[in-house]
């Protein structure tokens, strides 16, 4: 075997927007490996060398964790500064955001603490008057005006830098580590513009959430250090290894939820997951985590903005509820988005219809973090928000902890009313965000939608057990005067649900809600919700939101849950069919590179097997066609007397031929004398499970040693398609 000394480069690379061979991959990083084993033994600086080539996947996920870390803090604190930029500025420095501002104030009381000297709304920083219609009307201009600003600025940098930057990324990642090859997806710039943008869109109040992009940036800085290890930078199969790790950092900055970013990593993104990965991904989420918490953005030592304690025990009677809200997560789960013809003007419409009807509502005026932070939180004595207005019995002693449950107030029922108006918005007008050209996630919209109508059957539970609290389900577990219901909890477990029926994660979920909020005696709800939101959803249909992503866009996924159960053989697949033309081969050594080049000339095909004879069609092996053309272009430059004439052979000694013929020209190191082969009899079933399991890009069927045709990845999504009545055509990429 001549093929591991590379005499010209690029021998082994992959075209754009085609899947790679991970078999091959996984050879070529073995005999890398052997190579450097077998060197090792020869000299002390071999020996250094081997060590920092073990080393250098640590490395990689240090950089990665202490990169996604600090661009997950600064796009948090810009985040926060830029969206209360649109309701006032900052006079002692106007950097502060509006909670910094009035933390820094010495004027600040505690009932008060909105409302600091230092912090002023644009109208009265612009007309003087704090209060009245004026002053309401410029305010809620300036903030349409605002929001409308960030949203142009957004769009138009993704559309001129970098259009890859736009939706959540995680279809395309995942996607891309099933073997898929789209080059610039994961560059320099998509990761400058996408960190940039992400701030503007979530900046601009639209419904959308930070967290999803947040992966996509992970995986860009993943790329970025990739390229600094020809380890990785060489082998494509490798690099999938670091971006499944990668992918797992930014879930553990998103969400802070460094154990839930592992097991997202596993349950939802990566194709291929060895256990190596595992600790990898573990040490990157690890890193990015710590990094996050020494930045601090939040300033509550948390690494996210709700972190909520209850204190109160949940009973088996509120199952019911949790199940009723998982069902409402499946439902919210179903749903699709269509848009995408028109970029920039769509995302300014839907800015402005936006900003428009979210300004009156204080509910959705805020930010959406902000939003499922109070819906979180359960009522203490100490809370000042309106919808811990209860009515409070005089007479009662108040221990701080344990308030007793409460009728609730005027400013209950008023919250009731806009959050039920805040829940109808954030539906609608979410389904029109998810599929503009900004960056924008699905986590926190749809958490945001599951916890505004878990706060209010929570509510609702708790104002039935207050009043009837002699009915059969409430008598063995609400006395009087006990606190018994906590709707913080109830919005929990909505968001959980909604997120459920989006993604259709189930474990990962669990663990990034009990790390998202320090619930751990709260996962069985958790559980539950989760479950019967999977369900459901799955029976209106039966991919998620990334799936659904992955085949509108066309990209080439064979999804490892689908089940093939048609009973078809390998020869009802294969090409070519009956009345194609023959298949295009190459002779060991009777080819010239002029029939060569004719052949690369006039097909589009990836590579072509290569045969004994034309008469016996006894297969040898194959060869890409990315190889053969960069071989004759580089032996017609280096090598003397390559003309088009010449033979070309790919057996190990020349053949015989006539002394007046040109020069031969052997090309055997570029031949995979090993290509992966079925016979024309073998199940469909059995195919489709060898090329996802072993990752192949193509595979020849022969019959008793002589070539039938060939499968391609491509083949088998079309047959898979056609299989499920679908359009076979969908399929775009190769």
């Amino acid at each position: 075997m001549d093929f591991l000394d590379e005499p010209f480069p690029d021998v082994g690379t992959y075209e754009d927007f085609h899947t790679i061979d991970w078999l091959r991959e996984k050879s070529r990083d073995t005999d890398r490996h052997r190579k450097i084993t077998s060197k090792s033994k020869e000299s002390i600086w071999e020996l250094i060398k081997s060590l920092l080539d073990a080393w250098s996947g640590w490395v990689v996920m240090l950089l990665i964790g202490l990169l996604s870390g600090t661009l997950a803090g600064v796009i948090d604190l810009a985040v926060d500064w830029m969206t209360d930029l649109k309701e006032g500025v900052c006079l002692s420095a106007f950097w502060y955001s509006h909670e910094q501002c009035c933390w820094t104030s010495n004027e600040t009381t505690f009932d008060d603490r909105d409302k600091c000297p230092q912090w002023q709304k644009w109208a009265e920083l612009m007309t003087g008057h704090a209060e009245g219609a004026g002053a309401y009307v410029l305010n809620y201009f300036l903030y349409v005006l605002w929001a409308l600003l960030f949203s142009f600025l957004a769009v138009s940098l993704v559309r001129v830098f970098a259009p890859y930057a736009c939706g959540s990324g995680i279809p395309e990642i995942k996607t891309i580590l099933s073997g898929f090859i789209i080059r610039g997806y994961l560059g320099k710039w998509t990761l400058l513009i996408k960190t940039v943008t992400l701030v503007l869109a979530v900046s601009s109040g639209l419904s959308l959430g930070k967290e999803g992009p947040l992966v996509h940036v992970a995986c860009c800085c993943g790329n970025l250090f990739c390229s600094l290890f020809s380890k990785y930078s060489k082998n494509e199969g490798k690099r999938r290894e670091v971006l499944s790790a990668a992918a797992a950092a930014g879930v553990s900055v998103a969400f802070g939820a460094p154990i839930g970013g592992v097991l997202f990593s596993l349950e939802e993104v990566s194709y291929y997951f060895p256990l190596k990965t595992l600790w990898r991904s573990f040490f990157a989420a690890l890193v990015a985590a710590f990094t996050l918490r020494s930045i601090n953005p939040f300033g509550n030592s948390r690494l996210v903005l709700f972190y909520v304690e209850y204190h109160t025990p949940w009973y088996m009677a509120e199952l019911v509820p949790f199940i009723l809200l998982g069902v409402f997560g499946g439902l919210w789960g179903t749903k699709t988005t269509q848009l995408g013809k028109y970029p920039v003007l769509e995302v300014i419409a839907v800015t402005g219809i936006t900003a428009v009807l979210a300004y009156p509502n204080p509910y959705t005026r805020r930010s959406t973090s902000e939003l499922i932070s109070e819906l979180f939180n359960d009522c203490g004595a100490l809370e000042s928000s309106q919808l811990c207005d209860y009515i409070n019995n005089p007479n009662m002693s108040r221990p701080v902890d344990d308030i007793p449950d409460r009728p609730a107030g005027p400013g209950v029922y008023n919250a009731l009313w806009q959050l039920a108006l805040a829940l109808i918005f954030k539906i609608v007008i979410t389904i029109f965000t998810f599929g503009m050209k900004i960056p924008s996630g699905l986590f926190i919209p749809s958490m945001a939608v599951g916890a505004i109508a878990g706060r209010i059957v929570g509510i609702a539970v708790e104002q039935m057990a207050y009043h009837h609290h002699d009915w059969i389900i409430f008598k063995n577990w609400c006395r009087p005067g006990a606190d018994c219901v906590t709707p913080g909890l109830y919005a929990m477990v909505g968001a959980a649900a909604c997120l459920g029926g989006v993604t259709r994660m189930t474990v990962s979920l669990v663990v990034i809600m009990f790390e998202l909020t320090g619930g751990l005696e709260y996962i069985v709800p958790l559980m539950a919700a989760a479950v019967t939101s999977k369900w459901v959803a799955d029976a209106f249909g039966k991919e998620g939101i990334y799936e659904s992503h992955i085949q509108l866009n066309g990209y080439p996924y064979l999804d490892v849950r689908d089940e093939f159960t048609h009973r078809t053989l390998a020869t009802d697949v294969m090409r070519p069919r009956r009345n194609d033309p023959p298949l295009a081969v190459l002779t060991q050594d009777s080819t010239t590179v002029e029939d060569v080049e004719t052949l690369i000339k006039d097909t589009d095909y990836n590579g072509f097997p290569v045969v004994v004879s034309r008469e016996s069609e006894r297969l040898i092996g194959f060869v890409q066609r990315r190889d053969l053309t960069l071989a004759i272009k580089n032996a017609r430059q280096k090598q003397d007397g390559v003309v088009s004439s010449s033979v070309v052979y790919f057996t190990e000694d020349a053949p015989q031929l006539p002394a007046s013929n040109p020069q031969p020209l052997k090309l055997r190191r570029i031949l995979n004398l090993s290509p992966f082969t079925v016979t024309d009899h073998t199940p469909m079933e059995t195919v489709v499970d060898i090329f996802r399991k072993l990752g192949l890009r193509q595979c020849l069927v022969t019959r008793s040693g002589r070539l039938l045709g060939i499968i391609t990845k491509k083949d088998v999504l079309r047959h898979m398609a056609q299989m499920m009545n679908q359009d076979p055509e969908s399929i775009m990429f190769n």
